[in-house]
């Protein structure tokens, strides 16, 4: 059996190493450079503190991999356990805290609701005072996006798939009665039984080559380094407060990223030409907003440097992973969790290519049906 995956990013090379282990002949067709989409630009959150089941899922059979991954792949890929720090200001969201955790920890999750109290003993740069209530899991962290895809390049090409840079799709092939047979890239035809459509930002596109419609919008995301006016300690959670929609996290030197939605916040744009340097407006009004409810950022803070990249976005903010079409496999529309879940994600689609069905989680909560109905549910997604 021959697979073309398109998409040469971490969920491509994950999907396309995976595949070869269960003896499949895989072909990765990449139009510019390996990760040069959005893996190239994630910040590396890895969390299972998801408001959804099926996203706590994904995130629970991926940190499996996270957890193994130096001893598996070879390659030290930065995997810090910092936990992530969820604040809440309204005793709305806290209720929602409360039943998120709760079901979080029906399904192993080691998360809890804190006091505002207590929040300081996590992140003691954080004004506690502004904040009613706080959840955190020891688990989640961060790691090194491009280490990863490092090692899933490597262990892909050790098992003989044949990744092709610089190989644009520019059309997917369909027979009469509808069923996807391969692909067209400008050094020829490839016939496959399958095509897996892990192509990020542009995923909506290649699903228009194959005469299927998917709601997976391109968004604009941006990150600022910044050297605070006080160190932030290594060892401090990434923390976002959910109603400015802002969040820090410790980088190198005492320095952090900041992010989060302000001002023009997530603009959908062109995948192809969209600006990929941050905004310096932008960098100050996150910085401001994040200085409102952290002792770390003040005035005597310097912006760095930044950059921006893209998010596929559904709408409601969960992946795409199922068989759209007879031969087309779709395994996009991460809302931002593509780095995170790739692991999960390369499972599900060797699942779906060599067993035809999903075994690790429920396949309608990943289905595009979904969208038809009112039912789905939003997830919250700041970072």
């Amino acid at each position: 059996m021959t697979v073309v995956v398109i998409g040469g990013g971490v969920v491509g090379m994950a999907t396309a190493y995976e595949l070869a282990t269960r003896g499949v002949d895989v072909v990765v067709c990449e139009q510019r450079s390996i990760g040069s989409g959005s893996t190239e630009r994630a910040a590396g959150g890895i969390r299972a503190q998801f408001s959804t089941p099926i996203n706590v899922e994904l995130s629970l059979e991926s940190m499996r991999v996270w957890d193994t991954f130096e001893e598996r792949f070879g390659i030290d890929i930065d995997y810090r356990q910092i936990g992530y720090l969820f604040l809440a200001r309204s005793e709305a969201a806290a209720t929602r805290f409360e039943e998120a955790v709760a079901m979080q920890n029906n399904r192993g999750v080691p998360s809890e609701v804190l006091e505002p109290d207590s929040i300081r003993d996590h992140c003691p740069g954080v004004d506690h005072e502004q904040f009613v209530a706080a959840t955190y899991s020891p688990t989640d962290g961060v790691a090194d996006p491009h280490l990863a895809l490092q090692g899933y390049a490597q262990a892909a090409a050790d098992e003989g798939v044949d990744v092709r840079t610089q190989t644009p799709v520019v059309d997917v092939i369909r027979t009469d009665a509808g069923r996807v047979t391969g692909v067209e890239t400008p050094d020829g035809r490839l016939e496959a039984e399958f095509v897996v459509n892990a192509a990020g930002p542009w995923a909506g596109e290649v699903a228009a080559m194959a005469d299927c419609e998917l709601p997976i919008t391109p968004k604009r995301r941006q990150i600022a380094v910044v050297e605070p006016g006080q160190p932030v300690p290594e060892t401090d959670p990434l923390t976002i407060d959910l109603e400015s929609g802002t969040y820090f996290r410790p980088d190198r030197d005492g320095d952090a990223l900041v992010g989060g939605h302000v001002g023009d916040a997530d603009p959908a744009c062109d995948p192809d030409g969209y600006d990929r340097s941050m905004a310096f407006p932008w960098a100050v009004e996150a910085l401001e907003t994040v200085a409102d409810w952290t002792t770390y950022f003040g005035p005597e803070s310097a912006i760095k440097r930044g950059w921006a990249g893209l998010y596929a976005v559904t709408p409601d903010e969960t992946a795409i992973v199922e068989e759209t079409a007879p031969g087309f496999v779709t395994a996009a529309g991460f809302s931002g969790h593509g780095f995170q879940h790739a692991p999960a994600t390369g499972t599900l689609v060797a699942e779906l290519v060599t067993d035809g069905e999903l075994s690790l989680v429920d396949p309608t909560a990943l289905s595009s049906d979904r969208f038809k109905t009112s039912s789905a549910r939003v997830e919250r997604n700041v970072v």
